[in-house]
């Protein structure tokens, strides 16, 4: 019996032990997914009025709240010389009607506490739905009635070509730009690009025409979201846009853009970044409901969507290239396109490429794992499922349906079409749409640290340049005269705004400009004297914000009449800042002088000049090739959050006393936004007192 006993003891601990086991291997793995099911998703009714306007109801009672869509179904169309045309006149739209100022629109929206805006291709509302009628009726009157106003006009455009001044200097929008050209070229409709000459060209007469071509009912589509009932609905939409007129819009067909034949590489020259932009790109032929297009999504997760895609993993986590690095793949009508980019440091600029290829190709070349497969299949499911939360999103699939012809049940049967996806869909979609072997290398970045690396990647071995709005140019450097030196460059530009003997006889300066700093007006006054005496005063509605003193040795700044702590790397700064015409002195004073070539700066031929002081700062300086003028400096700054450079261009040269001074400075890098110098008087040998530069 004993025996019996233990024997049972053992087995019923062998037992427990097998299924101790059984747990702890069910803890290993994760459960599989469940067979997907078709959504439940919300309903929305849809009808046609007598003028072709087509209405979409999407009833949700939860909130008192309502939202409209008017979308117009702008087709394909070509600005040309006048890129930009669409865009103001989508803007200027709700700036006016024949009954309305805008100040009225604008105060009749904040009256009944809703959201009201218009765009190119159309208008949106929103507000509490008690206030539907009111609301509409704007919209309506909107719709139906504008009178682009010219004032309105001319301050949208100045805003403009204010945002198009500042993107040319930022490398993300500059890769952006030269992305869109190249990778749709600019005989097609995509590639064109709004620069600050095409706007320029825009007249409110122009914003009209577009009005008047484009805005008809048969080609729109009308969203009603939130708390309202179909019947309420038609009521609506028949009071206040049946009698928006038909017409007609004549559509042009343009052929769709083709990826390159084979790999090229552009670049961008940025004097002075101390990073590159670089982005992979190319046209792909990717229609909204396609079916490539939901396994083309989870090829493209798995690619580069959010820190699990595999180029964040490459480049920042393991590499430690950037900040982050990431891909997309969008779907259009008429042409989409694929992209893969990331900031990446200087000198790993050409590493960073061959980890692009390399991830692109192995998901091309290689079947990705079931665990990778479910990661990318769940971070789509959990977007879709999120966004089903919002009722504007039921909105958005019922005008898609309707705009590109999609199967009545393509969103009800998402998710088990996402479900279905498998490792060998992914691996066909990346060879059909990452082409890596036939992509667009685009590089924005310095010239000088960077260009020549990326001739490998080039299957023709050439780097083409581009300006910052994707025009091509040739490099300069090899038609610069073999006998051109960086002291003759700087003495041609001495001897064109006045010759030495000129400017030796400047004793003392004084020079006042103004600039705006987000609408307050500022004046500052620069004050010099030999043999290196400085103050620079800001003003604002007659008050001193800020003053800079140097005496030739120590300084003084205060910032709202509190003292600023002066370091030793300011104390430097101050003296090169305080010299009068500091260029006549460069080789005396121990300055450094290399004639980089020959560079193109808003399509102006310029010797290229690195200047190195002699404790080692570099400036980077732009003389015109033929007038000599100085029209750019380049330098890298400290700034809160790391490195900045620093761009300073001069313009509009005027003489003062027979020397030229430019009476126009543009500053970008140390502020959000440029800052525009504007000179208001200069005056040579005024006879400073000494004494105004005392520190004590």
């Amino acid at each position: 019996m004993r025996f019996l006993s233990y024997a049972l003891s053992l087995l019923l601990i062998a037992c427990a032990i097998q299924v101790q086991a059984q747990k702890e291997d069910f803890r290993k793995k994760a459960p599989k997914p469940g067979v997907a099911r078709p959504i439940e998703m919300g309903t929305y009714e849809n009808f046609k009025m007598e003028n072709g306007l087509q209405v979409i109801v999407v009833e949700n009672h939860k909130l008192p709240r309502i939202s409209f869509q008017l979308t117009v179904d702008i087709p394909l169309i070509k600005e040309g010389e006048f890129a930009g045309t669409a865009e103001l006149a989508g803007q200027l739209l709700n700036k006016g009607t024949a009954s309305r100022s805008k100040a009225q629109i604008d105060e009749a929206v904040d009256f009944i506490g809703a959201t009201l805006n218009s765009g190119e291709d159309g208008l949106f509302g929103a507000s509490l739905s008690k206030h539907k009628d009111a609301l509409l009726g704007l919209m309506s009157d909107i719709l139906l009635n504008p009178s682009f106003p010219a004032d309105e006009f001319d301050k949208l455009k100045k805003q403009t070509l204010s945002g198009l001044a500042l993107g040319k200097d930022d490398p993300g929008a500059i890769a952006n730009n030269v992305a869109t050209v190249l990778r749709y070229g600019k005989s097609h409709p995509y590639g064109e690009l709004a620069t600050e000459k095409s706007v320029d060209k825009v007249t409110v007469d122009m914003c009209k025409a577009y009005y008047q071509k484009y805005f008809k009912p048969e080609i729109s589509y009308l969203v009603i979201v939130g708390d309202v009932k179909l019947a309420e609905a038609k009521t609506m939409a028949s009071k206040y846009f049946a009698q928006w007129k038909k017409g007609t819009v004549m559509l042009e067909h343009f052929p769709a853009p083709e990826p390159p034949a084979q790999t090229e590489v552009s670049f961008v020259d940025k004097t002075g970044a101390v990073q590159s932009v670089v982005e992979i790109t190319l046209p792909i032929k990717l229609k909204p409901g396609s079916p490539d297009l939901i396994k083309a999504r989870v090829a493209n997760t798995i690619l580069g969507v959010g820190d699990a895609g595999r180029l964040f993993k490459n480049l920042r986590e393991d590499k430690a290239y950037t900040y982050g690095a990431y891909s997309s793949l969008v779907e259009d009508r008429h042409v989409g396109y694929f992209s893969a980019s990331a900031n990446v440091r200087n000198g790993v600029t050409d590493s960073a490429i061959v980890q692009f290829l390399y991830e692109i190709n192995k998901l091309r070349n290689e079947p990705v794992t079931e665990r990778e497969l479910q990661l990318a299949k769940n971070v789509l499911t959990g977007s879709f499922a999120r966004s089903l939360e919002r009722p504007e999103t039921m909105a958005r699939f019922a005008l898609n349906t309707a705009r590109f012809k999609l199967p009545a049940d393509y969103y009800k049967t998402y998710l088990q079409s996402l479900s279905a996806v498998t490792a060998a869909d992914v691996q066909e979609m990346a060879k059909k749409y990452f082409l890596a072997d036939r992509a667009h290398i685009i590089v924005v970045g310095s010239k000088d640290e960077v260009a020549g690396k990326l001739r490998p990647f080039s299957k023709s071995g050439e780097v083409k340049f581009y300006d910052a709005f994707g025009n091509k140019f040739e490099p300069l450097a090899s038609v610069m005269s073999s006998d051109m030196t960086p002291t003759t460059v700087v003495e041609n530009y001495l001897k064109a705004i006045g010759g030495r003997d000129q400017l030796t006889k400047v004793n003392d300066l004084v020079i006042v400009m103004s600039t705006s700093v987000q609408g307050m007006a500022l004046e500052m006054t620069l004050q010099q004297k030999k043999p290196g005496k400085m103050i620079m005063s800001v003003g604002m509605n007659g008050m001193t914000v800020n003053q800079t003193k140097y005496d030739g040795q120590k300084a003084a700044i205060t910032s709202m009449g509190q003292a600023q702590p002066v370091d030793e790397e300011t104390l430097k700064g101050l003296k090169e800042q305080a010299m009068l015409f500091p260029e006549m002195n460069y080789e005396k004073n121990g300055y450094k002088l290399e004639l980089k070539g020959m560079d193109q700066l808003d399509g102006q031929q310029a010797f290229k000049v690195e200047v190195t002081s002699p404790d080692g700062k570099k400036v980077t300086e732009f003389y015109h090739a033929t007038t000599f003028l100085k029209l750019r400096t380049v330098t890298v700054e400290a700034g809160p959050e790391g490195e900045v450079t620093v761009i300073n261009d001069f313009d509009d040269y005027k003489p003062v006393d027979g020397i030229q001074f430019p009476h126009k400075t543009r500053s970008t890098g140390m502020m959000p936004v440029p800052l525009l110098l504007e000179v208001k008087t200069i005056t040579v040998n005024p006879g400073i007192d000494d004494a105004i530069f005392k520190v004590d």
